[in-house]
């Protein structure tokens, strides 16, 4: 729903009215389930100072809103390392939205919400509140008594660096301990599988074998686990890694003991030698390290939209002084510097043309596909490619401020956030791995009674851990947050930025939709439309001497009647003796003769009658037209009229938007007739004329009284009440200021042709976070009975420990890799 966000209220224990609000962006390593998310969050909250801390799973990130005057991001990093996880850069500076002793200042439109976590894990600090806005925004507290300290922050392509390195490491690490694991678990599974075929390994030489090369796989790649489930011990948690650790701890252990002390079972004395599990304790570390590793490439592929963002900034510019060019690092342009920019190049930061003129293409921005004219005056930005000519400018912005980098901060912002459909597996999994653990001793129990021989202790020991390891955790963890992800990194790629996954989640369910008329489903520029001539005159005579008179008006209906002629291929006489009166007309002579067009009052006070035409003009004027009046030589020629048209691309998008099951309604401040004219063009049934822009809110109130999911859709400015009353804003862009638009959804293409492609790709993401936790919550609930041995008297079935590992490695990649296929949204 589209809200005006409030300010944060401090939660943190010395949070006070004087606090120096700051947001710190910190990178967190070695989460891997909800657990993991949960334990973070209340690390970070019970740290002096901390307003607000929202932890991201998919994208390893922590935002910590926080009193800059109790803490710092420092001290925000031992916390989450004294929880047992790893902070990489930790970074020494913070952006402070207000100054020391003045009241932290409200939120605003625009604003990103601290409890919004960004997708790129890096260090970074940014702000929580626009500057400007802020200052405008309503506060007891003057402007005047309020300095905020900006420090410049890392910008995209640093945080994109610091990403690829820290999951670079990342995967090193895995892949090693991979490659260690495997290397060693695959002679142990030939061992256990052998049954006595390979004879120099069927005896003790074996067995002794087998707890060696398990030894280096539990107390080598596996000790990870072990480290990360102590550190959850110590804070008094359980996750994942507790569940990994104690299954394989337990088949290493009770397998160590029946070789080292078999004594220690009944009949091993006469010879029965208990039975070991050390290739299910070795398997389980080589699967689940596997699982993680795919998980890791999964999780990289998931923020290739900003990456493909990020890498269209140049790494350097041609920087421009006097006759000198030196190329230097984008990184060290500074407003007011000139930069040279030839064809084929990347523009690298934002500013205005100052010499030369090109076309560029600014798809990476706006989505769309046609190369924009610049000269001299025109605005350029960073990463846009220039194509045709060269061009120097003048930078006006660099490094977080410029277009490319809200965009990008706020794709971040929107990957990073929770939809609120993920509240069901959070509360799972808050009880989950505590649950799993009574499972798998209920069960231990249940088999050891029902067998206490040596091998009923086996077969007890050996349920136990398949209960341990099959349970998976991390599938509902990522279900929510990798569908946000991709989906909301695809919406960018198609010109749409949605604002995060409860935006997500809503327009989802949209099934209303209310459209201002002009300059949304019009152009906002008036275009001829009829030509109405009387016997004596044909249709192209008359608008080429209207278009003659005409053309030295700069009336925009002038220009509409010009522009209509040449594009009928009608040519223009010169006019001479050109007059007009503002709000009644034109005059001129072209080609000798005396051309009037305007209104009827006043072709009448030139004694012109204008009887013949009331009624046609009538019915145009009922069809949303402004007709003119013509007259030749003082005698009525005909009429012509203008209307500011219904886009293609409105029409499109309507059809679309009806296809997809959704009532389009017009809202708009326009006359009746106009408004049912163009409604009627574009197959809109609702049509809400006359209307003032502060009673747009009670029609969307109405709508949402009978029942109605709206999305409204509007400019942000005047529009602001309905946008923020309706269950979806969405916010009309140039790309230009999009990262700052108050609303849920913000196309980029500044027309609605992207608002069917917004709601579709919604319901999509919806669709697969829907079944990311279906197949989670079923793999679960079916998974641990089955490991547990609860259909073994029904069927037979009994789950091995290495078969366990295997499913839960695979159940987490699988969560992925359905979150993945979004990425071929509208690729058809």
């Amino acid at each position: 729903m589209a809200t005006i966000p409030q300010p944060v209220e401090p939660t943190g224990a010395t949070a006070s009215p004087a606090a120096q609000r700051a947001r710190a962006d910190l990178p967190v390593q070695g989460m891997t389930c909800a657990a993991c998310v949960r334990r973070v969050e209340r690390a970070l909250r019970a740290a002096p100072g901390v307003q607000e801390a929202a932890v991201n799973l998919v994208t390893q990130r922590a935002t910590v809103a926080y009193d800059a005057r109790a803490t710092t991001p420092a001290a925000l990093a031992r916390a989450i390392v004294e929880a047992g996880y790893e902070v990489p850069d930790v970074p020494e500076a913070s952006e402070v939205d207000a100054a020391a002793g003045a009241p932290a200042l409200p939120a605003v439109a625009g604003a990103p919400a601290p409890a919004v976590s960004p997708e790129v894990p890096a260090a970074a600090v940014a702000a929580s509140t626009d500057v400007p806005a802020a200052l405008s925004a309503p506060t007891e507290l003057p402007a005047a008594a309020v300095s905020v300290a900006r420090p410049p922050r890392p910008a995209a392509s640093t945080r994109a660096a610091a990403l690829d390195a820290a999951e670079q490491k990342e995967q090193r690490s895995l892949r090693r301990d991979v490659a260690v694991a495997a290397l060693l678990t695959a002679p142990l599974l030939a061992v256990a599988m052998s049954h006595g075929a390979i004879r120099a390994l069927d005896g003790p030489a074996g067995r002794w074998l087998s707890l060696a090369l398990a030894t280096v796989v539990v107390l080598g790649p596996g000790r990870r686990f072990f480290r990360l489930a102590a550190s959850a011990l110590r804070h008094r948690a359980a996750d994942m890694n507790t569940l990994v650790s104690l299954g394989t701890g337990a088949a290493w252990l009770y397998s160590t003991a029946a070789v080292m002390a078999p004594g220690l079972f009944p009949h091993a004395a006469h010879g029965h030698l208990p039975p070991v599990y050390f290739e299910a304790a070795a398997a389980i570390v080589t699967f689940v390290l596997l699982g993680k590793l795919l998980e890791a490439r999964a999780r990289k592929r998931l923020t290739d939209a900003v990456r493909g963002l990020v890498a269209l900034q140049p790494k350097t510019a041609r920087r421009v002084r006097g006759d000198a060019e030196d190329e230097v690092p984008a990184a060290a342009l500074a407003p007011g510097d000139l930069v040279l920019v030839r064809p084929g190049e990347r523009i690298a930061t934002d500013g205005e043309v100052v010499r030369g003129a090109s076309a560029v293409d600014e798809s990476m921005l706006t989505g769309e596909s046609m190369p924009v004219d610049k000269t001299a005056g025109s605005a350029v930005f960073g990463g846009t490619l220039n194509q045709s000519g060269a061009l120097t400018f003048r930078v006006t912005k660099t490094g977080a401020d410029t277009a490319l980098a809200r965009i990008v901060e706020a794709v971040e912002e929107a990957q990073g956030s929770r939809a609120p459909i993920a509240r069901l597996a959070d509360v799972v999994s808050g009880v989950f791995v505590p649950v799993v653990l009574g499972v798998a001793s209920v069960t231990f129990v249940a088999w050891l009674a029902v067998d206490p021989t040596t091998g009923g202790l086996a077969t007890a020991v050996e349920r136990f851990v398949a209960v341990l390891v099959i349970a998976c955790p991390c599938a509902l963890g990522l279900a929510t947050p990798a569908a946000v992800a991709v989906g909301t990194g695809r919406g960018a790629e198609l010109g749409v930025l949605v604002k995060g996954g409860a935006a997500l989640e809503a327009a989802s369910r949209v099934d209303t939709v209310l459209l201002d008329k002009t300059g949304t489903l019009t152009s906002g520029r008036p275009a001829l439309t009829d030509v109405v001539a009387l016997a004596g005159h044909g249709e192209a005579e008359l608008l080429g001497l209207v278009a003659a008179a005409e053309h030295e008006s700069e009336h925009p209906v002038a220009r509409a009647i010009v522009e209509g002629a040449r594009g009928r291929g009608v040519g223009l006489a010169p006019a001479s003796e050109f007059r007009a009166e503002i709000g009644h007309g034109v005059e001129a002579r072209v080609s000798g003769r005396l051309v009037r067009a305007g209104t009827a009052a006043w072709l009448r006070r030139a004694g012109v009658a204008t009887d013949a035409l009331e009624a046609e003009a009538e019915r145009l004027a009922a069809r949303g037209r402004t007709p003119s009046f013509v007259a030749v030589d003082g005698r009525l020629a005909g009429l012509v009229a203008v209307a500011d048209r219904p886009t293609e691309e409105a029409r499109r998008a309507v059809e679309a938007l009806k296809q997809l099951g959704v009532e389009v309604a017009m809202v708009t401040g326009d006359r009746a007739g106009a408004a049912r004219a163009v409604a009627e063009e574009l197959g809109i049934r609702a049509v809400f004329a006359e209307v003032k822009p502060e009673d747009k809110a009670r029609i969307v109130r109405e709508q949402q009284a009978a029942g109605r999911r709206v999305a409204m859709v509007g400019d942000g400015i005047n529009d602001a009440p309905a946008l923020a009353g309706a269950d979806v804003g969405v916010a009309l862009g140039s790309g230009t200021d999009i990262a700052l638009a108050s609303a849920d959804v913000a196309l980029l293409r500044g027309g609605i042709a992207g608002l069917p492609t917004a709601l579709a790709l919604a319901r999509a993401t919806l669709r697969t976070i829907r079944q990311n936790l279906f197949w989670a919550f079923v793999y679960n609930v079916i998974g641990i009975p089955i490991a547990a041995g609860l259909l073994y008297p029904l069927t037979g079935w009994l789950l091995s420990p290495v078969l366990a590992s295997a499913a839960m490695s695979l159940s987490s990649v699988s969560v992925l890799g359905n979150s993945l296929r979004l990425r071929a949204f509208g690729r058809d």
